[in-house]
């Protein structure tokens, strides 16, 4: 299986910044993903929002990532959604119970008027 490397944007939309994620979830996408994350909350975002809509396979080191991410925003008090992940993603992000300490929605309109009503929450608004 050919492996995409892995990208994130950030861009900010209504106070929230967005992290969207391009290529495969893997310890390669560490890098990218750090990087990302730092340039996300260096403004104090109200939330953030993760984008899944462009990114590929995501093994176990990619769940991990995620994992770390969701520390960080609980840490920092930055409740934290997503959006894009496709069905068998979004099951495995059940099973794993990442569902459970994040909103997982299916379009960016929703993720992000979630995220600005559940500002201040636990980021599950």
């Amino acid at each position: 299986m050919a492996t995409r490397e892995a990208l994130a944007h950030v861009r900010l939309r209504d106070g929230v910044a967005v992290i969207e994620l391009v290529g495969d979830l893997n310890a390669a996408a560490e890098p990218a993903l750090d990087e990302a994350w730092a340039a996300a909350t260096s403004e104090r975002p109200d939330a953030v929002v993760l984008s899944f809509e462009n990114s590929g396979y995501i093994n176990s080191t990619g769940i991990a990532l995620v994992v770390g991410l969701l520390a960080s925003a609980r840490a920092h008090r930055i409740p934290i959604r997503a959006y894009g992940l496709s069905d068998h993603y979004r099951e495995i992000f059940e099973i794993t119970r990442l569902a459970d300490f994040m909103a997982i929605e299916d379009d960016e309109d929703t993720a992000l008027h979630g995220a600005v009503q559940g500002a201040g929450g636990d980021g599950n608004g």
